[in-house]
């Protein structure tokens, strides 16, 4: 395949006009002929110094497409405006740049939190108006789906000015405040730590409490007698983990109210002056306790060795972010 041929449409050629018999794209005739637009206005695509232009739009080494900016008069039979071939490995490539209609494009919103923001399927609102709702929980991040054509267009036209406000919002790395049905008031932007009731997000967990565990089983080991690493998906336990069943750990007899989701011991051996630590796998809230005569257990000042690694936790801790990926609608 000739990488010459490249070429932006726009005369009223069609589809099967601006395709050559083999099926390859070919290039089209108003700006491969003489680098010109339909307006006369000259249209560089070199630099200085690379010498006459060779018929290409880009030089793929260098540049990769995207459809960002493409336009196109769809739904009309032209083709799109940039047709792109190139060699890549000796491979033929073909790329076909075209618009996303903006009436089915949506947002997914990855919003990294610990905090339960509301039932999954609940409605989000923006201004009062329906945009969205909670989708499923990707592992340490809640998952938001916003805009998309029922809200753009089929709903009320007050839903769909608000909708493609808080989209163009998004989508500028502007900050947009979200309420969810039965659940939390949010402020989101791309980039930035997200804003739970009011209170700034700081510190991503570095895993669930059995990771937790698992990854400072052996710094904790000789210190403590119990860890208990709070998580509001697993939470881990030291001495029933495999971790601790690794270092021939001595049971606790302490055991955890709800579903236990791996095999454990729940023997009921404790013993007066057992040490227990209590963590979040962010290291943000953490307590020490000493076991009495009765086997209560009674908050104690922590030893630094323990806070060492209670800090340590902290600090393999990425900070609170949101993610703002753009999907495109789809065309003919």
């Amino acid at each position: 395949m000739d990488e010459s041929n490249i070429g932006e449409h726009f005369g009223e050629t069609s589809v099967g006009e601006a395709v050559g018999e083999a099926g390859a794209p070919r290039a089209l005739e108003n700006a491969a002929a003489t680098g010109e637009t339909a307006r006369g206005e000259l249209v560089s695509f070199a630099a200085a110094g690379q010498g006459d232009w060779n018929g290409s739009l880009l030089r793929g080494e260098e540049y990769f497409v995207t459809g960002v900016g493409a336009s196109t008069t769809y739904p009309d039979y032209k083709p799109a405006p940039f047709i792109v071939s190139s060699q890549q490995l000796g491979l033929d490539m073909v790329t076909v740049v075209n618009e996303g209609i903006f009436s089915y494009c949506s947002f997914k919103i990855k919003i990294e939190t610990d905090r339960w923001l509301g039932p999954e399927q609940s409605t989000i609102f923006y201004n009062g108006e329906a945009v969205g709702h909670v989708t499923t929980i990707e592992y340490g991040s809640q998952m938001l789906s916003l805009g998309g054509v029922h809200h753009l267009t089929g709903g009320g036209k007050k839903e769909g000015r608000l909708t493609c406000e808080m989209m163009v919002a998004l989508g500028n790395k502007q900050a947009v405040e979200l309420s969810i049905d039965g659940g939390a008031q949010l402020v989101i932007q791309a980039g930035k730590a997200p804003i739970v009731n009011g209170v700034e997000e700081k510190r991503m967990r570095m895993g669930c409490g059995s990771a937790t565990i698992g990854i400072f089983a052996k710094q904790w080991f000789g210190l403590v007698d119990e860890v208990v690493v709070v998580d509001d998906h697993i939470t881990g336990v030291l001495t029933e983990h495999q971790a601790g069943r690794c270092l021939d750990m001595r049971p606790s007899g302490i055991s955890m109210r709800g579903r236990k989701s791996t095999p454990g011991c729940y023997l009921k051996v404790a013993w007066p002056g057992k040490l227990l630590l209590m963590v979040s796998t962010t290291g943000e809230h953490s307590a020490w306790y000493v076991l009495d005569a009765g086997l209560k257990p009674q908050p104690a000042a922590m030893p630094a060795e323990v806070q060492a690694v209670v800090d340590r936790i902290g600090e393999n801790c990425e900070p609170f972010l949101v993610s703002v990926l753009f999907l495109a609608g789809a065309s003919s």
